[in-house]
């Protein structure tokens, strides 16, 4: 299945882009074509950087390519976490760096035409309306109005809605495949391993003096810990037709709730998540929902995206580990990658061309980690991994399930995924499995 996104796209919008064969040399190595990759070369490209990309498949056919893409700094009920956890000066550096973000789309809009439409965001709860006053308290703290209403223009009982102003969203590969046009990039060029500056691929090398791991799931994620730092969760989006057209945005604030956006005359409506590995509603879920709301409706895609998710929902970007000075890394967007990927671009370009950043603290990925989630994944994988029988992930050796609505075998561990030959779909894995 295709996202709206994909299908919309031509061919002849697609510049062919080779593979590499042969050996290399660049300033800056990006690997990963996808949103967060591409934005980082561009910016480093405008700096004067001298820049390659290397993408295992094809630009923007990973998960930018099954985004919802709202382009807001509204994530859920994320500043009164960011409150409680680590102060009024890190969520108004949160607010500000994702505030900036939504403005540079806006500013890339003028001159990359990509169906930027400016919107209010709005974030809802179901129940447990304290939740969301203490999100509206911490967004009076941090200057912005917080006016709560129990209005949604959708069928859903909601306890409260929240917005914030000035958002946006936009399609995502009409922008991406136009910033990319002046880029060097390889595609179909699968980094196999990194060493002393060198990655290697199975037809040639590229030798850089700085790279950067834009991949999804880190390209490395055993040393740094990110197994044990990440999760992933699938979720699912259907585009309906005669169902209605929406002024803003919308988002549960529980990942098992709904959000719906519109694009042209197609409402999008996305939800039925899970963690990767396990049972979740699915499309099964949103077809129910359109039947019950909208009878008189069609739908016309149907598509599903895998988000890393990180232990604070706040992305990891930065310097990959200790003693790693010239490797760095962008992941965890925890479903707010057109923002995510925006920040990461400007925080890595800082790192590369200034050795600093302001936001290099907020973000970073040896930040100490600690909680619940941190717990529920470790007791995850071991139970996955002392588990009998089955066909096993290529990771880390955990148990695969079979996803039934998709045809896949995913791993409940890491999120790794492989179609019905063993092919690798999603990271971490980067062998075929035996199934």
């Amino acid at each position: 299945m295709e996202s709206v996104w994909s299908i919309g796209i031509q061919k002849s919008d697609r510049k062919p882009r080779p593979s590499l064969k042969g050996n290399i040399k660049t300033d800056v190595l990006v690997i990963g074509g996808g949103m967060a990759g591409i934005l980082t070369a561009y910016r480093l490209g405008q700096a004067g950087v001298g820049c390659v990309v290397a993408e295992g498949r094809t630009v923007g056919g990973g998960v930018t390519q099954n985004t919802t893409a709202k382009v807001t700094a509204q994530h859920g009920l994320i500043y009164d976490d960011i409150l409680r956890r680590r102060g009024l000066e890190a969520a108004a550096a949160y607010l500000q760096a994702n505030q900036q973000a939504v403005a540079d789309f806006r500013s890339l809009s003028q001159k990359y035409p990509c169906d930027f439409e400016e919107e209010t965001a709005f974030v809802y709860v179901r129940e447990q309306r304290d939740k969301l006053e203490r999100e509206a308290r911490a967004y009076q703290k941090l200057g912005l109005a917080a006016d709560i209403t129990e209005k949604i223009p959708v069928p859903i009982s909601a306890a409260g809605v929240l917005g914030m102003p000035r958002q946006g969203q936009i399609h995502p590969l009409k922008l991406l495949l136009a910033l990319a046009e002046n880029i060097e990039i390889y595609e179909n060029t699968f980094v196999r391993k990194i060493e002393d500056g060198v990655a290697e691929t199975s037809e040639g090398s590229i030798r850089a003096e700085h790279i950067v791991l834009a991949t999804h799931y880190p390209l490395l994620d055993i040393p740094g810990m990110y197994f044990m730092k990440l999760y992933q969760h699938r979720s699912y989006v259907i585009a309906l037709k005669r169902a209605q057209a929406l002024d803003g945005m919308y988002v549960d604030a529980q990942q098992d709730g709904y959000s719906f956006r519109t694009y042209r005359d197609l409402l999008l409506v996305g939800g039925g998540g899970h963690k990767t590995g396990k049972k979740g509603g699915g499309y099964t879920r949103l077809r129910e929902l359109a039947r019950t709301a909208w009878p008189e409706a069609e739908e016309h895609y149907s598509w599903a995206t895998q988000d890393c998710m990180s232990l604070d929902s706040i992305p990891y970007i930065g310097r990959h580990r200790w003693g790693t000075k010239h490797l760095y890394v962008a992941t965890g967007m925890s479903k707010w990658g057109m923002t995510g990927s925006m920040v990461a671009s400007r925080l890595l370009g800082d790192l590369i061309v200034h050795g600093k950043s302001d936001l290099e603290a907020l973000y970073s990925p040896r930040r100490p980690m600690a909680g619940l989630q941190l717990a529920s994944n470790l007791c995850s994988a071991a139970a996955s991994l002392l588990s009998f029988g089955g066909p096993r992930c290529t990771h880390m050796g955990c148990k695969l399930h079979k996803n039934c609505t998709e045809g896949t075998w995913d791993c409940p561990c890491h999120g790794s995924r492989f179609d019905e030959t063993g092919s690798v779909i999603n990271n971490p894995a980067k062998r075929r499995a035996h199934l």
